[in-house]
């Protein structure tokens, strides 16, 4: 008789925020969850909350801007729990201020975490379900990755470089047969405590760019994204309208975010200039999943396939095509016959 074993998941920057809903969405599953983040006290509040609902949990301190750090931890986990069946890439760091006023150090820690370590989790993946031939690779994205919003350039230019490696990567794969599968999740503005500790180069507190929805939908739209295994999910209406209109009329978008200002991503409450942030180091405590924002929160956003749509829009053109061919060789047709009567009268 063959034992069925649960399935594993990491998650990275569990600690916290999206992370921390995912961990816990595939924990009420009955899934082992490798939880990964710096954060000790977010770690031991996420395997609590896993724990107290039947899960198993293994929380390994790591910043996953350290790729030696990302390998080790692949190691353990395959070790403690088994081989790993999905990995989340989530954590992130950001920094909101103009692109000036950011300093050239604080661009290349955003990257190293927001990007890099996305890179440094796919490579600890793959070393281990490569050679198994089966996988599920989640990165969590955002709409700023087709759309760049300004006042958060190093984190728009990660998420963006994000994308074109899974795109790269994905094709590699599919040159070798791998049944290992990619998919990014593209976020909206999401509740998360990001806002009280992202660095603020501004004098009033951060928020999220309205419409805003809870961590769960987003926990929700990964879970279906490990069985499913779509290219990409577009979770929630205002993430389809801001990739959209890039790609309809990016320089119209251009302009409204200019005339919009800083009014977008901060609130008239003052911030705190001694507060701390989590750029270079864990912040303290036990987040949780959630921010400030709960009473404007929606708790429902539909992860949307962009397939169907880029389906709908192949066929428009290629109907398009085919009417200006027709239209053309008409007129064609009509020209030769003109030219033929005009000949026959000449004669």
């Amino acid at each position: 008789m063959t034992i069925r074993r649960s399935k594993t998941v990491v998650v990275t920057g569990a600690s916290a925020g999206v992370g921390r809903a995912i961990a816990a969405a595939f924990g009420r599953l009955g899934w082992q969850v490798a939880l990964i983040a710096r954060g000790e006290e977010g770690l031991e509040g996420a395997r609590h909350e896993i724990e107290s609902s039947g899960g198993r949990a293994l929380p390994i301190v790591a910043d996953v801007g350290d790729a030696d750090a990302m390998f080790a931890a692949a190691e353990r986990i395959e070790r403690e729990l088994g081989p790993v069946d999905v990995w989340v890439n989530n954590a992130m760091v950001t920094v909101y201020g103009a692109s000036v006023d950011i300093t050239p150090e604080e661009f290349a820690q955003v990257t190293r975490v927001t990007y890099l370590g996305q890179v440094h989790g796919t490579l600890a993946a793959l070393r281990h379900m490569r050679p198994r031939d089966s996988g599920a690779i989640i990165s969590i994205g955002s709409a700023l990755a087709y759309r760049s919003i300004p006042f958060q350039a190093p984190y728009c230019a990660a998420k963006a470089a994000t994308r074109g490696f899974i795109d790269s990567l994905r094709s590699e794969l599919m040159a070798e047969n791998s049944a290992v599968t990619l998919t990014m999740v593209h976020l909206p503005a999401v509740n998360t405590p990001q806002f009280d500790w992202a660095r603020n180069k501004f004098d009033r507190k951060l928020a999220p760019v309205r419409p805003i929805v809870q961590p769960e939908p987003i926990a929700a739209a990964v879970v279906r994204a490990a069985v499913e295994r779509p290219r990409e999910y577009w979770v929630g209406a205002s993430a389809v309208k801001a990739i959209a209109a890039q790609m309809l009329m990016p320089s119209i978008a251009d302009r409204l975010l200019a005339r919009a200002g800083i009014e977008n991503e901060t609130t008239n409450e003052p911030a705190d200039p001694n507060a701390p942030d989590n750029l270079y180091q864990a912040g303290r405590g036990d987040p949780g999943a959630h921010g400030r924002f709960d009473s404007e929160s929606a708790h429902h956003a539909f992860p949307f396939n962009p397939t169907l749509l880029r389906a709908g829009a192949a066929l428009g053109l290629a109907a398009g095509a085919a009417l200006l061919w027709r239209a053309a060789r008409s007129a064609r047709a009509r020209e030769t016959r003109l030219f033929q009567h005009r000949q026959v009268g000449a004669r």
